[in-house]
């Protein structure tokens, strides 16, 4: 398992492969997805309750 001073680490050295700006940039992109995926899941479960109580 990997402890705090690891993470810490790992975090240093992905600052200095990547630089700051490309590490947000990474990290805004994947909060994008993941809120589109969110949404869609919703999408999804809205649609089959509207089809659930057509069909009733």
């Amino acid at each position: 398992m990997i402890n705090g001073w690891e993470w810490i680490i790992i975090l240093a050295v992905v600052l200095l492969v990547f630089g700051v700006g490309r590490v947000s940039k990474l990290g805004e992109e994947l909060g994008k997805g993941i809120k589109a995926f969110r949404q869609g899941l919703r999408e999804g479960q809205d649609e089959e309750d509207d089809s659930d109580d057509q069909a009733k």
